[in-house]
């Protein structure tokens, strides 16, 4: 059993509306990450922004940005996940993909789509969920705006370590760090929130506060806003195990289904 994983965040600016500048920038980053991984964790949208043009930055299920984190990961042995824009059956998804060094991929279409910029104008919703299983963890990733529906990302005893990726703007960032507690001490989960630095190509600004949360909520690590950092830190799957076994609320949990 894999007891440890180390998982990297790249808390970073992101170029406005620039795929080949982007990619560039998380290539030298990821380069020098200079101890092994098992999860590199990359932002929503990462090599373009929170952008409303997909007609424009869309590609192809296996384009050109598929392909790079499907290199990415198989130099760094490690799996990679970011979300991307995709065009596929003439809709456009913010589609979050899980790439392992092997090549064997994952997807997850985000379910929430945030109104307030319009983005259900542009991309169409996601209806699946996705858990992975990986280095005998069971991981449940999620795309940014997902983090307000605690519905959605409900542990039915079915996920070990819960990730957001996001584009979460500083002006509601008090709300994005109490989410996180929130969803990591209802669930009983390892809880990642990953979150991108600087202005985008509207003046939004983020300020990343980007965090690592234990099962009961307490901070791990929380990168320095408004920074940009790649860190890499470990989790423990038999001292969640021990927590869940001494503190079983899960037992109690509603049964449910979503449809």
């Amino acid at each position: 059993m894999s007891d440890i994983l180390k998982i990297t965040l790249i808390q970073t600016v992101i170029v406005w509306e620039d795929v080949e500048k982007n990619l560039s920038i998380y290539t030298k980053k990821i380069d020098k990450i200079g101890e092994s991984t098992d999860i590199i964790v990359l932002p929503e949208m990462f090599a373009t922004g929170f952008s409303m043009n997909p007609q424009k930055f869309a590609e192809k299920p296996d384009g050109p940005i598929f392909s790079w984190m499907k290199k990415s990961a198989a130099q760094k042995s490690a799996a990679v996940l970011g979300s991307v824009i995709v065009e596929e059956n003439n809709r456009y998804y913010n589609r979050l993909y899980w790439v392992q060094p092997d090549g064997h991929f994952e997807k997850y279409d985000k379910r929430h789509l945030f109104s307030l910029a319009g983005e259900e104008k542009h991309y169409t919703c996601g209806m699946s969920k996705l858990i992975v299983n990986y280095r005998d963890w069971r991981i449940r990733p999620l795309i940014c705006y997902d983090l307000r529906f605690p519905v959605w990302s409900r542990n039915q005893n079915d996920y070990d370590l819960l990730i957001y990726i996001a584009n979460w703007p500083e002006l509601r960032n008090h709300a994005w760090k109490s989410l996180l507690r929130a969803r990591a001490i209802e669930n009983q989960s390892y809880t990642v929130g990953l979150n991108r630095v600087g202005k985008d190509g509207n003046g939004v600004e983020h300020s990343g506060d980007s965090v690592l949360l234990d099962f009961n909520g307490i901070g791990m690590s929380e990168l320095q806003p408004f920074q940009e950092i790649v860190a890499t830190f470990s989790i423990s799957l038999s001292k969640l195990n021990e927590n869940k076994a001494k503190f079983a609320f899960w037992q109690d949990a509603d049964n449910f289904e979503i449809t």
